[in-house]
Parts: structure tokens; C-alpha cells; sequence
């Protein structure tokens, strides 16, 4: 188990850093995932020790602590890497979490149901009727 080889992609996506491996990969091919602050590709073997700094809606600093194959549930995964994360990052992705839109409307808001659309209907013929 000591010669074990892992795809820093393949282990970014067991750690739940990213939803999925494209997205490790293509995190790795656009420079957004650096150690000792060089882009580094997604097939490098990772090693324990090793420190990378992560930049995708977060930033991340972390150091290689064990090697996981699979993905797991993140109570688990979390075991496998230390969180080095600066606190002024830390500070950045609080701030990006309390303002993150994730695309969905408020309730009550936006498009009308059947009924208020009838409702509207019903007072729009009615106005151009006067």
C-alpha cells in the first residue's frame, strides 16, 4: 500500500472538494489548483505532505494527510487532508457564502400561478372594457 499512485483529480474529488472529477480536472487545467504556488496538472501523483492551494467558488489550502481512492461521505473524507486555509480566506468564503444566489426565486415571487393569472386576465379584459 505504500507505492499506491493517486490522481490528484481523482483524490480532490474523494475529498469533496469538487461535486465532481471534470470539474477537479478542469479546475487543474485552468491553473486553479497549485502547489508551492505552481499550476500543477490533474494526472500528478499526489503524496502525503503535500500542500495545494485550491481556488474555485472557495479558496482552499490544504494538506495531504492520507490517500483516498473512493469517494466517501464528507465526515469520513474530511479525515484525509488538513484545512491550512488562511483566516483572511477564511473570512473571503464566509462572506461568499452568505451572499451566494442560487438561482431559484423567492416563494411568491415571479411568475404567477393559474389562478393569478386568471385573476389578472379577468382585471386586464375588465379595464380595457370601461
Amino acid at each position: 500500500m505504500a507505492n499506491e499512485k493517486l490522481r490528484l483529480d481523482k483524490y480532490l474529488w474523494a475529498i469533496r472538494i469538487f461535486k465532481t472529477r471534470t470539474l477537479a480536472t478542469k479546475a487543474c487545467d485552468d491553473g486553479k489548483v497549485k502547489l508551492n504556488g505552481a499550476a500543477v496538472k490533474p494526472s500528478r501523483v499526489v503524496a502525503i505532505g503535500d500542500k495545494y492551494d485550491i481556488r474555485s467558488e472557495r479558496k482552499w489550502s490544504i494538506e495531504v494527510t492520507g490517500l483516498l481512492h473512493n469517494r466517501m461521505a464528507y465526515a469520513e473524507a474530511i479525515k484525509f487532508y488538513n484545512d491550512i486555509t488562511s483566516e483572511e480566506d477564511k473570512l473571503h468564503n464566509q462572506r461568499m457564502t452568505t451572499s451566494f444566489f442560487t438561482g431559484k426565486r423567492l416563494s411568491k415571487t415571479g411568475r404567477p400561478s393559474k389562478k393569478q393569472r386568471r385573476d389578472l386576465n379577468d382585471f386586464f379584459d375588465a379595464e380595457s372594457e370601461s
